[in-house]
Formats: structure tokens, sequence, C-alpha cells
């Protein structure tokens, strides 16, 4: 794998992810959630960025922006959408965009939903994306900004992707979220299983991240509004995909 991944914790439960080309050396940072546990994997590894890809707007994804900046030079990468609200924003991307890094390309997939310009980092050749808070292991992103059939065609380009594609998320909620999971899709026993292995890395203190997306696709209930067996469980046999979608996120709000 030409990509090198380092992910590591920020503030109570965000994700920090330092990517580094091993052809080339080329290191970019994924979002900037708080300064010194970033300084902290920059110095642990030695790899120091030269970009930073921001997926979205909020405050626990670019609260190190400038700071970083000011340190580094690093170049910011943004959605255009939220240029106006991404501090030290230099570029901006959109669907489709493709941005080389190192040996191969970044495509850049727009996901709104949680915010309305949010966007993933696809990076094919390396079978890699981060999708920050539109796609979570076991769930996905409260809808703060968008309505659910948004959020529903942004994760269906998601889960249209290989499914041995890593995923990287913005939080560690996968706990919670296998709890939550439970409740819609008692029976699913790869479910089962995964949320036993979910319960014994947080009794360690270990993360649960990566996921993937084969893994998602069996286990995520918010990719799985056309199984049989969460249909019948919700009572929805005959609704619309997007309706079943809807419901199981109007759940997890009320969690």
């Amino acid at each position: 794998m030409a990509i090198e991944i380092e992910q590591f914790m920020c503030r109570q439960d965000n994700f920090g992810v330092l990517m580094r080309d091993s052809g080339t050396g080329e290191v970019a940072l994924i979002d900037a959630p708080e300064e010194a546990p970033i300084l902290a994997a920059i110095g642990r590894t030695g790899w120091v960025p030269s970009r930073l890809f921001v997926t979205h707007h909020h405050g626990d994804h670019v609260a190190a922006n400038l700071a970083l900046k000011e340190r580094f030079g690093l170049r910011i990468v943004g959605p255009e959408a939220e240029k106006d609200r991404i501090p030290g924003i230099d570029e901006t991307v959109e669907d489709g965009s493709r941005i080389p890094f190192g040996g191969e390309t970044i495509e850049v997939i727009a996901t709104p939903g949680h915010t309305a310009g949010h966007v993933s980092y696809h990076l094919p050749g390396s079978k890699v994306v981060f999708t920050a808070d539109t796609l979570f292991a076991l769930g996905c992103g409260r809808l703060f900004e968008c309505p659910p059939p948004v959020m529903f065609e942004s994760l269906k380009k998601l889960a249209a992707l290989p499914a041995a594609t890593s995923v990287y998320c913005g939080h560690e909620y996968t706990l919670a979220n296998a709890r939550f999971a439970l409740t819609v899709d008692p029976d699913n026993a790869a479910l089962q299983a995964r949320a036993r292995e979910i319960e014994a890395l947080r009794a360690q203190d270990k993360a649960t991240l990566p996921t993937t997306i084969g893994a998602e696709l069996e286990t995520n209930p918010f990719l799985r509004w056309g199984d049989a067996a969460i249909r019948r469980h919700l009572g929805m046999e005959n609704a619309a995909d997007v309706e079943v979608f809807a419901e199981i996120r109007r759940r997890k709000d009320n969690f």
C-alpha cells in the first residue's frame, strides 16, 4: 500500500488522520480537530504535512486550521460550498474534483447531509475513503443542515464504493452506534458478532476504526434500508428506501 496512515484521537472523541505517500514522502492531514494531538502525531511519525484536507466547516474539524497553517505553511483545501466558513482555506473542491497526491489521485465525493457542503476524500488506488461525519462505523451523521433524502443519496454514493475500501470516520461513536443498531436489526448475526468485538476493543481503550464498506453493508442499519428483516421490524415492508432510512435516523436521534 503506497499510502501510510496514522490515526489518533483528538478532543474527546474526534479522530485525526495523517497520511503519507511512501513513494514521494508527501504528507497530508485530514481535518484539524485540535492542535496538540496533531503536533504530537507529527512529532511521533516525523510526517510534516504540506496540505490539510477539510471535510466540512464544523468547529471540531477546523479548530486548528490557522495554527497549523502558521506553523507549517500548509495549504488548506476544502469544499467550495463551505469556503466562507473554513478558516484559512486556500483551495476549494467539489463533487468530482481530482487532486494529485503522491503517486495517486484523490477523488472528491460530495456527501452533504450532516452539513450542506460536506465532502469525502476517496483514494481508489489505496482503497481508502475519509468520510468524516457522513458515514460512521455502524452509523451516519446527524442531519443538521439537510433533509433525509440528501443524506440518503450521499450514503448511496459511499455504499457503491468497492467492499474492500477502508473507511476512516470523524468520531469514535461505534459502541453507541452498535447498541442502537441492535434495536433495529436485532437478529443480524454479523452485527451481533461485531458488537461483541467493539465492546472488547473499547474495554481496552482501542479504536474501532477503520472499518470497511463491506462490513458496513453487512451491519450498518443506515446502509441497510432494503433489508427485509429491518423493514419487518420497523413495520415498513412496503415503504420507499428513503422512508426507511429516514425512520432509522429519526429513531437514532431519539435513542
